[in-house]
């Protein structure tokens, strides 16, 4: 059985990134198509309008998920346990963020043509990676799965920390490992 997904988010290119491309793609179609008349002028067109679809398609969408306790943004994904402060930027402030405050040991999934972005801060000493800085349509959203998140994730390492509940085997080992250190 798989995780509930408490956050999930697919950033497309919006309909006019699209139109650029396609109308390269026909260019291209229709100067090959003038250098080879005939029955095959067509296989240009259906050759390069579908690849330069594709292509945008392909290169243009990113996933951001929070599901089965990670954060998962396009191919990279971390614990969310190792996951420290969120912080939202709407589009004016990113600039900042993305220009000379940005460290350049960081994760970052830009999306020009969306505004809002979010920052969150590791908490992995192993990992030399700062933050993730990656672009969300809602970001307010996020933050909260996080934040829901991290709660119930914190109280589960709080209720297992308390740890009176180790049954006898536990407690003779914790027992043991005093006794040990004691003499």
């Amino acid at each position: 059985m798989t995780a509930p997904t408490t956050f999930r988010e697919r950033l497309f290119v919006p309909w006019w990134g699209w139109l650029l491309p396609l109308a390269a793609a026909v260019l291209l179609a229709a100067e090959i198509h003038m250098g080879f008349p005939g029955v095959r002028s067509w296989l240009p067109y259906v050759v390069t309008v579908p690849l330069a679809g594709l292509l945008v398609w392909r290169m243009g969408s990113l996933k951001v998920e929070v599901s089965g306790g990670e954060l998962k943004v396009g191919q990279a994904h971390i614990p969310l346990g190792l996951l420290g402060e969120v912080e939202v930027f709407d589009a004016k402030t990113k600039r900042k963020a993305m220009g000379p405050y940005l460290d350049p040991a960081a994760f970052v999934a830009h999306r020009g043509w969306i505004g809002p972005m979010v920052k969150i801060t590791l908490e992995d000493p192993a990992d030399p990676t700062p933050y993730w800085l990656f672009s969300v349509r809602s970001p307010e959203k996020l933050a909260a799965a996080l934040k829901d998140k991290g709660l119930k994730d914190e109280r589960l390492k709080d209720e297992d920390l308390k740890g009176d509940d180790l049954g006898d085997v536990g407690r003779k080992d914790v027992d043991r490992t005093e006794s040990d250190l004691k003499g």
